[in-house]
């Protein structure tokens, strides 16, 4: 018998192998693709005020809540007064018969839906963007206030001019004020509706609003503090959701807002001081304005003068701050006697083309990112870096997805920790280092999720938590060169494996789908999907679907689209397939509407013809609902490698596919998602190896 060459009996014991390693029959399918390809309605319809494409239609229209407030703070019993004014302007088609209004500090009554939920402490769990062991929000404690208490309600027609005030008919149940009009109000016409009331600032406890001992004075954080419209929109009419622990969905419109407080404070709040001469010294209005033109952090208030009388105009009695922002939804303030001040020009992009926004400051001004914080906040790896990480994301989020449009960016050091509003954000006097970094980046994104594009917080928390927490994975690896990425809680693990959260959130029967009313996760299940699952599918369909190409014109288009209005899931889905070019129901299907799981499996590979030299034909299968595209890879005995895509269609028709590598050489492994950028819930299938 004649002795077979090394090269011969090589190749006889890789096909040897091949026959030996080929897996067992594939386990029961449970993939149907008439469902997951399915024709898909979305919620929403097309009609002539939301485009098939994704954006704002032909007669689209949004209502208008303009505010005049004159709020004051006494300390001594921690109350609120403010007489406030809203100008409401019905740009709608409808002839409105009553007035939607949120109360949203009875969610501190005790007869409240909030306080009796059966909620054990009523916290608010994991703080945004927190690592597993990050400090929790504090729970509410067995304590309660009277909520909003309504000293006058009144009523006058028309946006301007004297008019005759009435006393207005009115119905407060829970966290809404129902106003129910004697004269209808007609398209485009408008109204003004008077509001004095008082209410007593929540402690600690309060989460969103709140009053808390420094180690020098008192920290007001202000927010949900007056009295704010329902939207009224195309979708619902009135969209009258109560407060019971979600966060918001708010019309847009103008603010002067004015804050009476002792003479020792300092104030912070939504948009731009508009008085400084008459509530700053002589110095620190210096040291604004070097702040104006300085890309370093400048102190307008520094930590030694905080207790210096000198640091305030005037050592007695009090003061009024007036702040103004147009094209907001929301406004809030922090106050203070223990406030160190720091500021620092922020560097916009240009303003042109489709990068104008709609209240861009005027030529050569910059807005300023700042932070108030007490003494005790300072530290080298602590508020010290608080206005550089503000600034850089700022800068940064402008860069990638939509110019920063309001005058200031302000982070606080208080008590309600963890918390976003337009042109300010909330955080622990106590936090530093990598997670300081890490939840002023993520708090500074809701500006532009949900407070740019106004989805509905209410209904929709993966518009809000899971967008913003995709984009601030991009600021962990844009600052100061990767210092503190990646951040990878919207993908991956730092070993690079799909997070533990989601694959067990997929698997889990009682995980809800994203496309969940917001109050309607638990608290196990709420923080994976909104934020984590919810980010993740930006992920997929940038990295695995569309591809950053497509997937980054198409979301800048989405933003630019929706600024400063109100778009819906299905808007989102619209845009996305719209703009990317492909059609994405069976993503919708799976990943937003189901929670549909993913296993690919290699079936089988082998040598055509039993010979190397003619390629390898592998059988792929997909065993679960979901359907993603997918790279295949071989690896040759020589450690080359080659790879194909499977598109999503190949499963159109079909849970197994075959596909041909035309290499000419020996192989040592095929492998399905050899990147582990999928979720696929089963990776002891997805390699075959033949050596």
């Amino acid at each position: 018998m004649k002795t077979s060459s090394p090269s011969l009996l090589l190749l006889t014991l890789l096909t040897l192998s091949l026959a030996a390693q080929t897996p067992a029959p594939p386990t029961t399918s449970t993939y149907d693709p008439r469902v997951t390809f399915a024709p898909l309605t979305l919620p929403e319809a097309v009609n002539s005020y939301r485009s098939g494409n994704g954006a704002p239609g032909p007669n689209y229209w949004q209502n208008v809540a303009d505010y005049v407030m004159h709020a004051a703070i006494d300390p001594a019993s921690h109350t609120l007064t403010n007489d406030e004014v809203i100008t409401y302007t019905n740009n709608s088609p409808d002839t409105l018969t009553s007035l939607w209004i949120l109360l949203e500090q009875n969610t501190y009554r005790k007869d409240s839906r909030a306080h009796n939920l059966g909620n054990a402490g009523g916290g608010r769990g994991p703080r945004p963007g927190a690592a597993a062991n990050a400090p929790a929000r504090p729970a509410r404690a067995d304590n309660s206030t009277e909520g909003n208490v309504l000293d006058d309600v009144t009523l006058t027609p028309g946006a301007v001019g004297p008019g005759t005030a009435t006393r207005a008919d009115y119905l407060v149940d829970d966290t809404r004020l129902q106003i129910r009009l004697a004269t209808p109000l007609k398209s485009k016409g408008a109204l003004r509706i008077h509001i004095k009331y008082h209410y007593t600032i929540p402690g600690p406890w309060g989460g969103r609003t709140s009053v808390g001992m420094a180690e020098h004075g008192e920290i007001y954080d202000m927010a949900q503090w007056y009295p704010r419209m329902c939207v009224y929109d195309d979708l619902r009419g009135w969209d009258t959701l109560p407060y019971i622990g979600a966060e918001f969905y708010l019309e847009y419109g103008h603010f002067d807002y004015f804050v009476n407080v002792p003479s020792s404070f300092l104030v912070a709040g939504s948009g731009e001081l508009m008085n400084p001469t008459e509530v700053l010294t002589k110095t620190e209005i210096t040291r604004l304005e070097e702040a104006r033109h300085s890309d370093k952090t400048v102190y307008i208030r520094k930590p030694e003068e905080v207790n210096d009388p000198a640091s305030r105009p005037k050592k007695d009695g009090t003061l009024t701050w007036h702040f103004h922002m147009d094209h907001t939804r929301d406004v809030v303030f922090t106050a203070s006697p223990t406030f160190v001040w720091d500021a620092a020009r922020i560097n916009l992009p240009p303003a042109t083309g489709d990068n104008k926004v709609p209240n861009a400051l005027p030529a050569g001004k910059s807005p300023l990112a700042m932070s108030v914080y007490p003494v005790e906040s300072i530290g080298p790896d602590a508020w010290d870096k608080s206005t550089e990480y503000v600034k850089d994301s700022i800068e940064e989020f402008s860069r990638r997805w939509y110019p920063y449009p309001y005058p200031v960016a302000l982070s606080v050091a208080g008590f309600s920790t963890g918390m976003e509003y337009p042109g300010v954000v909330f955080d622990g006097i106590h936090d530093n280092g990598a997670f300081l970094f890490w939840v002023t980046a993520h708090e500074v994104g809701h500006f532009w999720f949900p407070m740019i594009v106004g989805s509905n917080e209410r209904r929709w928390a993966f518009m809000d938590e899971g967008f913003n927490t995709f984009i601030d994975t991009f600021e962990s690896d844009d600052y100061d060169h990767g210092k503190y990425g990646p951040k990878r809680d919207s993908e991956y693990s730092a070993g690079g494996e799909p997070p533990d959260t989601i694959l067990k959130v997929l698997d889990n029967p009682d995980a809800p789908p994203i496309l969940t009313r917001a109050d309607g996760f638990t608290g196990a299940l709420g923080h994976p999907v909104q934020y984590f699952k919810g980010a993740y599918g930006n992920i997929l369909l940038r990295e695995q679907i569309l591809g950053p190409q497509r997937f980054d014109y198409a979301f800048r288009k989405y933003i630019r689209d929706w600024a400063f209005k109100h778009p819906s899931p299905s808007d989102f889905f619209r845009a996305m397939e719209s703009e990317g070019g492909d059609d994405l129901s069976y993503f919708w299907r799976g990943w937003y509407m189901h929670n549909w799981t993913l296993d690919l499996a290699i079936d089988s590979a082998s040598y055509n013809g039993n010979d190397p030299k003619n390629g390898l034909t592998v059988v792929v299968s997909n065993r679960r609902p979901l359907v993603l595209p997918a790279p295949l890879e071989v690896v040759y005995t020589d450690g080359t490698k080659e790879r194909i895509r499977i598109p999503a269609e190949a499963w159109l028709s079909k849970n197994t596919a075959t596909f041909h590598f035309n290499g000419d050489k020996p192989v040592a492994s095929v492998t399905v998602d050899p990147d582990h950028k999928l979720p696929d819930d089963d990776r002891t299938n997805n390699t075959l190896n033949l050596k």
